[in-house]
């Protein structure tokens, strides 16, 4: 399949040893591997039932696809498959082989002509019109339209086929005497199957039309649904240089050339096959003539969509926009809305960083509900927004069309997390990933290595770290890693997922200068996510006059952008930093814009976390009764689906209003109030231990051991005041007052 060599090979379309345009003319031609596996067909069919049984018989068929289909091999691979499903059947293999290569050219010949036995008879050994019927024919006709000259040379071709292999079996068994010692066998046994890949490469030849369909196939497959067992970026491009230089008019090898530039950001060579592909698909005439004129404008509007969607992927935003408009105006032109409607798409992407871009998004969800394709509004309930979805499912279902159901079901985790429940969000990222895709793939491959599956894993992760689980999204993050190499198109969701649970790590552990550095890394991945980090890390170190720039520079462009779930984790930042700096009165329109925001598009969580928020800054003003109301409203949807550190956050809030709300209790009244809030103390403390947060457990610690001296218990005071003294010492105070820390 790489490098070809004349005097070794037969190709009908080569003559002086100038290859032909459209070396794909003919379906088949004879090479020595072809003649081995005509070898084994006319043994198989010579063999009787009992003497192969039925669990090798059925080994043998199963190979015979992958044989018949794939690219030539060295013969010591092929008698090894052979031996691997029917040893017996290996060993006639390889006598006839044998016999054949060692005899004279005549016995080569009565070898085809005995082929066309096999369809002799009343009842045939193969049918002509059966999968290896077909390649009989195509062998036996391709071997009698060679010439006596061509003849000799594909029978030297075939003694030179058999003696590699012999000598290849002479230094195997060498290698299994020579070597004693356990490693020694696994060393030489690496090198044994490098040299077998090095040789195959070097002895296959040219590629028939059908194998070289199927090596396509498989290999765009593989990139599609698991980049992990496809070729590796290098060894493709040098099969398809090799496969474009017998054809280099081949518009689908261009096109995977082009997908495989793309996995290793070769931004020239992508753009390079991507133009070559459809230059090819042009000049080849297929879809003119199928469809007319039609076929021609449509590889052109195609061709220029594609191609903005390369530089955007690239950020190439201006040459994308214009290649954009080149496919816009060639499709209105031809009058075609379903590619307009991607145009529309695309051009919502490029214009993210205007501020019309929402105009954009809402004049896309408009045509797509004029052409029938179900869509919904920020800001719906859930549902209603889920009855959309369901109808698009159905579609989905009834036709089969796995990949659309697996993105279907990875986008309803992403929703329900928007929403704020965490449990729903669990139950669909499980659920895509325990169900088998219904499109299986060549050689076993599952569809589980999409961009869907590696969202729904990140989210897994995510779900998983939030409840303290950590060793298991480790686990998690792990398996991504795995399935998703750093040099795969989907590797960044897992990387921006891995770099976002490690700050979060080293924020509840108090090490701000590790989160620092994690800053770096969450922006090169998403700009927008790492400057709130920032700003975060920032209001920790008590920098407040740049943390508060910061978010008011960030709160400008999501606002902009209509980024509201950004937009309204930035108000809750700068309400915090308001109050950490004294001036709760100011945070209070802040909370009330980001609660009216949370309340008008239905995000629950953020809306609980906001009105926690506003009863921290009611406490803070004096008026704990109203802030221990709005507790009860608010903290049933955090403990029921919020994550580990928000519930103790909720539960620490609830014990600081407690003992605020008791001030003017009577002393019985006022111990028993005390009493209760111990209890949430502890429930906060046990909250905060699961995600290791020693600063809040500090804090914990000191509001336990002020209510302990106040009931009179010395010993349970102690104890609190000596752990609050540790992790004092490890943990120094920034100066901020522990009360006003939510």
């Amino acid at each position: 399949m790489a490098s070809v060599h004349e005097s070794l090979y037969f190709n009908p379309m080569m003559t002086n040893g100038v290859v032909h345009a459209n070396v794909f003319g003919i379906k088949d031609w004879v090479t020595p591997y072809k003649i081995a596996v005509l070898v084994l067909l006319n043994e198989m069919g010579r063999t009787g039932e009992g003497a192969v049984s039925l669990l090798e018989r059925r080994r043998l068929n199963q190979l015979l696809l992958p044989l018949l289909q794939g690219p030539d091999i060295t013969l010591s691979k092929l008698y090894k498959l052979i031996e691997e499903s029917c040893p017996q059947l290996a060993n006639s293999v390889q006598i006839r082989i044998k016999l054949m290569a060692e005899g004279e050219l005549k016995d080569m010949e009565q070898f085809f002509d005995d082929l066309s036995d096999s369809f002799s008879g009343t009842e045939p050994e193969v049918h002509k019109t059966s999968v290896v019927g077909l390649f009989l024919r195509h062998m036996i006709l391709a071997y009698s339209k060679l010439s006596f000259s061509q003849v000799f040379k594909l029978y030297t071709a075939l003694q030179q086929y058999f003696q590699s292999g012999e000598k290849k079996a002479v230094e195997d068994a060498d290698m299994e005497l020579t070597s004693r010692e356990e490693g020694e066998r696994k060393m030489e046994k690496e090198e044994l199957d490098v040299s077998v890949r090095e040789e195959e490469v070097s002895c296959s030849g040219p590629l028939s039309q059908k194998q070289a369909e199927f090596f396509l196939s498989q290999q765009a497959s593989l990139l599609k649904n698991d980049e992990t067992k496809a070729l590796t970026p290098a060894s493709l491009q040098k099969e398809l240089n090799n496969l474009l230089k017998f054809n280099p008019d081949f518009a689908e090898a261009h096109y995977l050339s082009y997908l495989n530039n793309l996995r290793v950001q070769d931004v020239f060579s992508s753009t390079h096959s991507l133009l070559h592909y459809f230059d090819r698909l042009i000049l080849t005439g297929a879809e003119s003539k199928s469809n007319g004129e039609e076929g021609y404008g449509r590889s052109l509007r195609y061709a220029a969509l594609n191609l903005a969607a390369l530089h955007c992927r690239f950020g190439h935003y201006q040459q994308a926009e214009l290649a954009l408009q080149e496919a816009i105006r060639i499709a209105q032109e031809s009058n075609d809305h379903v590619c307009l409607q991607h145009c529309l798409s695309w051009l919502y992407v490029l214009g993210q960083k205007r501020s019309d871009s929402y105009v954009l998004l809402e004049h896309s969800v408009k045509k797509a509900v004029h052409f029938g394709l179900p869509r919904a509004f920020a800001g719906k309930t859930a549902n209603k927004l889920m009855d959309a979805l369901k109808d698009s499912d159905l579609l989905h279902w009834k036709h089969s069309l796995s990949e659309l159901i697996d993105i279907s079901i990875a986008q309803k985790t992403a929703i329900w997390r928007l929403y704020g429940r965490s449990t729903m969000a669990l139950q669909q990222a499980q659920m895509l990933l325990s169900m088998n895709s219904l499109e299986s793939v060549n050689g076993g491959v599952q569809q589980n290595n999409t961009e869907s599956f590696a969202v729904a894993l990140c989210h897994l992760a995510e779900l998983h770290a939030e409840q303290g689980c950590f060793a298991a999204a480790s686990e998690v993050l792990k398996h991504l890693k795995e399935r998703f190499p750093p040099n795969s198109q989907h590797a960044q969701l897992w990387m921006l997922c891995d770099q976002k649970i490690q700050f979060d790590r080293a924020m509840n552990d108090g090490k701000f200068h590790l989160a620092d550095s994690l800053v770096t890394g969450i922006t090169a991945l998403n700009s927008m996510e790492g400057v709130y980090r920032k700003a975060v890390v920032l209001q920790a170190q008590n920098q407040m006059t740049e943390a508060h720039k910061l978010l008011q520079k960030l709160l400008t462009h999501c606002q902009k952008m209509k980024n509201t779930e950004m937009v309204i984790s930035v108000l809750l930042s700068v309400a915090e930093l308001y109050w950490r700096s004294s001036s709760p009165t100011i945070a209070l329109p802040v909370l009330l814009q980001a609660l009216a925001l949370s309340k008008e598009y239905r995000l629950q969580y953020l809306a609980s976390e906001t009105v926690l928020n506003l009863a921290f800054a009611q406490l803070i003003l004096g008026i704990p009764e109203q802030a221990l109301s709005l507790l009860h409203m608010a903290i049933e949807p955090v403990l029921a689906d919020g994550a580990i550190l928000d519930k103790g956050r909720a539960m620490f809030l609830v014990a600081k209003c407690q003992v605020a709300s008791a001030a003017s209790y009577e002393p019985p009244k006022k111990a028993e109030a005390l009493e209760a809030a111990i209890e949430n103390l502890n429930e906060a403390k046990n909250y905060f231990a699961k995600v290791d947060c020693k600063e809040r457990i500090r804090d914990v610690v000191y509001f336990q051991a002020r209510l302990y001296h106040t009931l009179g218990k010395t010993q349970e005071r102690n104890r609190c005041a000596m752990l609050f003294r540790q992790l004092h010492q490890e943990l120094p105070s920034h100066g901020v007052p522990l009360i006003n820390h939510l």
